[in-house]
């Protein structure tokens, strides 16, 4: 029987490494190992700015890739949490009751919920912003580069 709840939280606690996908499918699933590769590269990104500063290109292309996992990862939470119990129950438990207690709705589901929609708007902020700053900043050098 697989739990909304938890499926709701492996989402947001783990899901830019996959766990919500190899709690639902097992661990054959691609998209779940794929979730990994965003994730990897924007750490990447983050440990070339502590190594180069924040003046590498680079690293300001492969950073918001974590944040945009993160931001996906807290969405996909979301729809868990959302769904009726008898859509839960129907694609991840078909032999259970529609109205079986792993597909229903709980406090810890409505925080996972409150959570997930608190940080993941965040950091999708966080990322758009960084993305839009070195964006323009970039620009305005160039533009200078080309005004001497």
């Amino acid at each position: 029987m697989k739990n909304k709840t938890v499926a709701a939280w492996l989402a947001f606690l783990g899901g830019p490494v996959g766990l919500h996908r190899f709690y639902l499918r097992g661990l054959a699933d691609p998209l779940g190992w794929l979730l990994m590769v965003p994730t990897a590269l924007g750490i990447y990104g983050i440990r070339r700015v502590l190594n180069f500063g924040q003046d590498d290109a680079l690293s300001w292309i492969l950073i918001p890739m974590v944040g945009f996992t993160i931001a996906g990862c807290s969405l996909t939470a979301i729809v868990y949490g959302l769904s009726s119990p008898e859509k839960w129950n129907a694609r991840y438990n078909p032999g259970a009751a529609s109205d079986a207690l792993p597909g229903r709705t709980n406090w810890f589901t409505v925080m996972a919920l409150a959570t997930s929609l608190l940080v993941g708007t965040a950091v999708l902020m966080a990322s758009l912003a960084f993305s839009f700053q070195r964006y323009f900043e970039y620009q305005v050098d160039e533009a200078h580069k080309i005004s001497d």
